[in-house]
């Protein structure tokens, strides 16, 4: 009985989802998949609204996965 008592603590999970903006300026954005235990990302990808390939930021956490 005295263990049905205690509720145990959730796990982290260990990865999260993140959001991506183009440092363009022209307000697209993505999400994709880190790492919690990682530095923030920076990747060149394509934005179809200057069709290059541009710097993209991590901005904000939207969900652990």
């Amino acid at each position: 009985m005295f263990l049905s008592l205690v509720s145990f603590a959730k796990s982290k999970s260990k990865t999260i989802l993140v959001q991506m903006v183009s440092q363009a300026g022209t307000g697209y954005c993505f999400n994709t998949k880190r790492s919690r235990l990682r530095e923030k990302l920076t990747l060149l990808r394509y934005d179809p609204l200057v069709n290059k390939k541009v710097l993209f930021v991590e901005q904000k956490k939207i969900r652990s996965l």
